[in-house]
């Protein structure tokens, strides 16, 4: 494209938008253009190898596991004797 090329399409730009909206114009297409870019680096650094089916990485649980977290108790209930099965009145 040559200068003349891009002096026509600017002075077709105006005459359709008018020289009132091309700042805000500017403005959004520099916001899209920012907001491109950092999704398409969020999305080149979140490119981690997935894991294998039905294995779940480590530190995670599979869906409905209950782990205990670092310092909680897991004894067993201060009234329960060992073989004493009988519910409590």
């Amino acid at each position: 494209m040559g200068i003349s090329e891009i002096a026509i399409i600017l002075i077709v730009v105006i005459l359709i938008f008018g020289a009132k909206k091309l700042p805000e114009l500017a403005r959004s297409m520099g916001k899209s253009a920012r907001i491109l870019k950092s999704e398409a680096k969020a999305m080149k650094s979140d490119q981690t190898p997935p894991a294998a089916e039905g294995t779940p990485s480590p530190g995670t649980a599979a869906p409905g596991v209950i782990r205990a977290a670092p310092g909680d108790v897991t004894s067993p209930h201060p009234t329960a004797q060992p073989g004493n099965d009988a519910p409590r009145p």
